[in-house]
């Protein structure tokens, strides 16, 4: 993967006198000596391609040129005693295309330099913040203590800058993202060869990440959703603590890390084997948005657009089936939108209203919450729009219902 062209792509957007400080991350505590595991920032990785944590990143565009400086921590002996390896500045050069690596002692230094020796208007950090109340990242923090120092600098945001770049994805991140998608496929073929009435949610979920991680994928996309019954009828249920009863249904939304980017894929199945007559009406209602929203998928639409789709094909089927009134109704059992952008992060940056274009890969997620019936179904597909079109990445996955019977048979 070439992270030079990526860093290229952001210098294209640059004004002159431009500097632009991008941090790893740090590890955080959980508590004494202990830490979470480590998740690199994601504009730091896609600039770099290092997913190593106390690493940093500078590049200064001047009129005519781009320095770029890479800063790793000194290999140390007794260190890597305890924790393991550390990357030689040999091996960060040859997977960051980035030939001045220096140590981490020396970036306060760096910075310094630049400020005091050339002329810099601008500087870029990852500024990113989802909720008010968030911890600050590590890179909003370095950004403060930056603002603090050098007043007269305007700080500018590097992830709204990497929006428009990450959207498009190249050959490598798709082939990446393939990757993860068939790992998905395979942990999912796992579960349904090994589910069956009695079991606990945390066992299918166990079933789907042992198969992940004996293929290679580090990590999660995100924490396994494995709802059943009523379960499934909560968005983000994570708890996964419950028994799977024989009649219910199980929804499954999943997805794995490879090469640090993300499949995410939502796949529902009857947990002995057979849809009921009622599971299997709402089920192909949903396969049916689904179908709808992959064929509409092309550059010039907007998620929105899409999600007007899914909403008028399970609204319409809710009236046929005597559930609403009115398609304008359909929020009551549908109530999230059907796609956003994947890539490095599960929800990928992009601008809302954002026109697709070829290179995006999105979800197709539409879904029914019937509560009162206690049946959640969602059906999710990853999509990469091509120029005509797209191509349903997650295609493999089986979901027709009459194939999912006959493969748990």
């Amino acid at each position: 993967m070439s992270f030079k062209e990526h860093r290229e792509k952001l210098y294209r957007t640059l004004e002159a006198n431009t500097l632009v400080i991008a941090y790893a991350g740090i590890p955080i505590h959980t508590n004494e000596d202990d830490y979470f595991d480590f998740a690199v920032n994601s504009q730091y990785f896609y600039l770099t391609g290092l997913e190593r944590e106390n690493t940093a990143f500078i590049a200064y565009k001047s009129a005519d040129k781009t320095q770029e400086v890479l800063f790793i921590e000194e290999p140390d002996p007794h260190s890597e005693r305890w924790t393991g390896k550390m990357p030689t500045k040999e091996e960060v050069r040859e997977i960051s295309a980035i030939e001045d690596v220096r140590y981490t002692d020396s970036i306060e230094g760096a910075i310094s330099s630049f400020m005091g020796r050339f002329r810099v208007e601008r500087v870029y950090f990852d500024m990113y913040r989802c909720r008010m109340n968030d911890l600050p990242d590590y890179n909003l923090v370095m950004a403060e203590r930056f603002a603090k120092a050098y007043p007269q600098a305007v700080l500018k945001d590097l992830h709204t800058a990497c929006v428009p770049l990450r959207e498009q994805k190249d050959a490598d991140e798709v082939e990446s993202i393939r990757k993860a998608v068939d790992i998905t496929r395979q942990g999912l073929e796992f579960v349904m060869k090994n589910l069956k009435p009695g079991m606990m949610e945390f066992e299918v979920q166990a079933d789907f990440e042992y198969t992940c991680r004996r293929l290679g994928a580090k990590r999660q996309s995100f924490p396994t959703i494995a709802g059943s019954g009523i379960n499934g009828c909560m968005m983000h249920y994570g708890t996964n603590h419950c028994e799977v009863k024989d009649g219910s249904l199980i929804l499954l939304d999943l997805g794995v890390k490879y090469e640090n980017y993300c499949s995410d894929i939502t796949r529902t199945y009857p947990a002995n084997g057979k849809f009921s007559p009622r599971q299997r009406e709402f089920y192909e209602l949903v396969l049916k948005a689904n179908e709808a929203v992959a064929a509409a998928a092309k550059p010039g639409v907007t998620t929105r657009d899409l999600n007007d789709i899914a909403r008028k094909v399970l609204g319409e089927g809710l009236v046929a089936m005597g559930m609403i009134a009115d398609v304008s109704e359909v929020g009551k059992y549908y109530m999230h939108g059907v796609s956003h952008a994947i890539g490095i992060d599960v929800h990928d940056i992009s601008l809302v209203g954002d026109v697709l274009k070829p290179g995006w890969v999105i979800s197709n997620e539409p879904g029914l919450y019937i509560d009162e019936e206690e049946i959640g179904i969602r059906i999710e597909d990853d999509l990469l729009i091509t120029e005509n079109g797209c191509e349903v990445l997650s295609k493999d996955i089986i979901k027709d219902p009459d194939a999912i019977e006959a493969f748990m048979a």
